[in-house]
């Protein structure tokens, strides 16, 4: 009785290690097992915009996610993507795309 309790011990033990280990793996892949926004700028700062990532909603995340790198600090910012100059950015980034 006390042999199958530490096995079992052991097994659960093992894949809690396995399940670390996978996460880990899957971040240093870049792979994100959640949100990267947790708040948003609504207010707009596009003249100090750089770049501009859009992340479609997956099995991580049920929100798109707008992030913006900033050109003098490179910090990234998450927006609001139902502010409407949001919108007008993303518009504008699709439209350059499609040409």
């Amino acid at each position: 009785m006390m042999i199958s309790r530490v096995l079992v011990a052991s097994i659960v033990v093992f894949l809690a290690f396995l399940a670390v280990s996978e996460a880990m793996s899957l971040r240093s892949l870049g792979v994100e097992l959640h949100c990267r926004c947790i708040q948003t700028e609504s207010q707009p700062i596009g003249r100090h915009i750089e770049k501009v990532e859009l992340i479609p909603a997956n099995s991580h995340c049920d929100e798109t996610e707008i992030i913006a790198t900033l050109k003098k600090t490179g910090k990234e910012v998450c927006l609001d993507p139902e502010a409407p100059w949001v919108k007008r950015v993303i518009n504008k980034i699709l439209s350059n795309r499609r040409r």
